[in-house]
């Protein structure tokens, strides 16, 4: 029985026309997980548990004997449940949409209109069902962006306009960065660039940094914020610390060389979220550079040299 419902799982997914990378075993197991199906459970009782991939994984093992090594964990994630999301097959977070996308509690569920189709499957309404389904499925992908938008992070820029970063990665960081550190040590400064983790170049002065002699590097990984401070001619280069390290020796450099015909002096800040992330990394923190941490947001660490927060020649 196990054989026989994967390969109707597998039929399904050919009808849906995915892409062949997704025309595999390991994704209508997936699909069969998401749809609360067992070997011998009929089609038409078909459900939309709310799951995780390790409770994918786990209903593979128990259910379909299907014994996955724990590093697959992120093979299945990657590379079958996003492209079902991609496809609007499912939906991510369904229950709580700002949950960060590298967050271990994320959750997914099959959508409405899928869950809906796979219940015909095997019956005289399947073919009309699936029709129907495909009929509305340039619609269907259509409502992704619309979706996506409302997992946005509102940002108020210091100059009052607003700014929405992709929730999740280190935006909530990104947040804090431009409504707490930069009133309280750029004060007056221009925000001439935020990344994203959605977006790569979310907000670029484009103008206002070639006038500096900056040029973004399309390849250059640019630092998560730059602040303009006119006053002092000073550009201050911020990275958010969450998953990737600090301003290390390695960065310091990078981002000199990223930055050298800056016509303004350079100050290079690593921002975390808490005390307790920067210890982690506080043997990598380069020397001359700055800390910023989000939980005591009136303060900065200075790491050596004769100034504070200022550029070094």
């Amino acid at each position: 029985m196990v054989t026989k419902r994967v390969v109707e799982a597998l039929g399904i997914l050919k009808a849906l026309n995915v892409p062949r990378e997704q025309q595999n075993e390991r994704s209508a197991l997936t699909l069969l997980a998401l749809l609360g199906l067992a070997p011998r459970t009929p089609w038409s009782e078909a459900e939309a548990p709310l799951l995780g991939i390790t409770e994918m994984m786990a209903i593979l093992r128990d259910k379909f004997g299907k014994k996955y090594a724990p590093n697959t964990r992120e093979t299945v994630r990657r590379f079958t449940v996003h492209q079902f999301v991609q496809m609007g097959l499912v939906m991510a977070n369904p229950d709580d949409p700002l949950r960060p996308v590298n967050s271990p509690d994320n959750r997914y569920q099959v959508a409405p209109t899928l869950l809906k189709l796979a219940q015909t499957y095997g019956s005289t309404a399947w073919d009309y069902s699936l029709a129907r389904f495909l009929e509305t499925a340039e619609a269907l992908h259509k409502l992704q962006p619309r979706e996506r938008k409302m997992a946005l992070i509102p940002v108020t820029l210091p100059d009052g306009k607003r700014l929405s970063l992709t929730a999740g990665g280190q935006n909530e960081l990104v947040k804090k960065i431009i409504e707490e550190f930069c009133p309280r040590f750029t004060p007056g400064g221009v925000l001439v660039y935020v990344g994203d983790t959605g977006d790569k170049h979310r907000h670029v002065e484009t103008g206002y940094l070639e006038r500096l002699g900056v040029h973004i590097d399309e390849h250059g990984k640019m630092p998560d914020a730059v602040v303009h401070l006119a006053e002092k001619n000073w550009l201050v280069l911020i990275e958010a610390v969450t998953s990737h390290g600090p301003i290390g020796m390695k960065r310091h450099n990078e981002l000199k060389a990223l930055f050298g015909a800056a016509r303004a002096g350079l100050v290079f800040v690593t921002a975390f979220l808490t005390r307790r992330a920067m210890t982690k990394y506080l043997a990598d923190i380069a020397w001359e550079t700055e800390v910023w941490i989000a939980e005591a947001p009136s303060h900065v660490i200075h790491f050596n040299g004769e100034r504070f927060l200022g550029p070094y020649a």
